[in-house]
């Protein structure tokens, strides 16, 4: 290894894994820095999951290497478990235990004493905001308290590295809120964490660095604000008054901003990024833009610019809208 591979919590080169006919990873390239959030985003299939398998050592690649804290993920698995714990996309512990209870049954089998394992517990349910709930059967827990559950359950003893799978899946607002704070609780306490994602808010409100995957490759990473800037120069957003006007003032959008310009779930939407090349600066040709669809008689009702969202990274990069529920490869 290099000195600047000692650095990292995971690297991985030409990662490969099928499935019959499907090529779920496909020569996957990804360095994880340790000490971060690290995000995966990608489409339904991108091989998201499949490579978290894979670097937990619950799958085995069929090419490529892996290592995680230098640990090849094949030849030397059992030094990797040591160091990893994962959270999958469904809750890992007994709903007909309690939560105290929950908690103290892993921790005995992780090896703590009968008292240890009863501190270990109640420190967890403290931190995590489920001191009242201790006592209740999981079955009865709301939806968030059971996933605050799931992931104090991954730390009992604390990982190096913690893969969360989706860990928001489902939670209302507040919930997801609760998680987030956690997230950043134990990566403040040295944990790397390996994040996949369905929400893009998600990863723009905790991820350090991300990567995007599309047909099992990393195709685009970095820092957030990287990954907004190789998008364009800024965003352009327009509804019109006319549903029926959108393909004419699709192609009038595309010739002014120099990139591909994408339709809205909305009928009357449309969006693009202006090209980074494009003289005349990002504002000035926003500005631009909306002359160009007054002389063409397209009437505007709104219209919008700014900085690309990561939903407009993502549309740039794949060419798809984000729909980031992850299938099961």
């Amino acid at each position: 290894m290099t000195s600047s591979a000692t650095d990292l919590a995971v690297q991985a080169r030409g990662l490969v894994k099928t499935f019959g006919r499907q090529r779920a990873v496909d020569g996957l390239d990804i360095d994880i820095p340790a000490g971060i959030v690290h995000g995966v985003l990608g489409p339904n299939g991108a091989g998201k999951t499949t490579l978290i398998r894979m670097l937990a050592t619950l799958l085995r690649p069929d090419a490529g290497t892996a290592r995680v804290f230098g640990h090849d993920v094949v030849r030397e698995a059992e030094a990797v478990r040591r160091r990893i714990s994962l959270t999958g996309q469904f809750a890992s512990v007994d709903e007909d235990l309690t939560a105290r209870e929950n908690l103290v049954l892993l921790a005995r089998l992780h090896g703590h004493t009968s008292g240890a394992a009863r501190r270990r517990a109640d420190e967890l349910l403290e931190g995590f905001g489920l001191t009242e709930a201790a006592g209740r059967l999981t079955r009865q827990l709301s939806g968030g308290m059971r996933r605050r559950l799931d992931i104090a359950a991954s730390i009992l003893v604390r990982p190096d590295l913690l893969f969360l799978d989706e860990p928001t899946t489902g939670l209302d607002p507040r919930s997801r809120s609760h998680v987030w704070d956690l997230v950043r609780r134990i990566v403040a306490e040295g944990t790397t964490v390996l994040l996949t994602t369905q929400y893009l808010d998600e990863a723009d409100q905790l991820a350090h660095r991300i990567a995007v995957v599309d047909h099992g490759r990393v195709i685009a990473s970095g820092t957030r604000g990287e990954l907004k800037a190789s998008a364009g120069a800024g965003g352009v957003r327009v509804r019109l008054s006319d549903p029926g006007q959108r393909d004419k003032a699709r192609a009038v959008l595309t010739t002014v901003l120099g990139a591909p310009v994408h339709p809205d779930d909305d009928p009357a939407g449309l969006r693009g990024q202006i090209a980074a090349d494009r003289p005349g600066g990002s504002a000035g040709i926003a500005v631009e833009a909306l002359a160009h669809l007054a002389r063409a008689g397209i009437e505007v009702s709104d219209f919008s610019y700014g900085r690309p969202s990561l939903d407009e990274v993502f549309l740039a990069l794949t060419g798809n809208p984000a729909e980031l529920t992850e299938a099961t490869a």
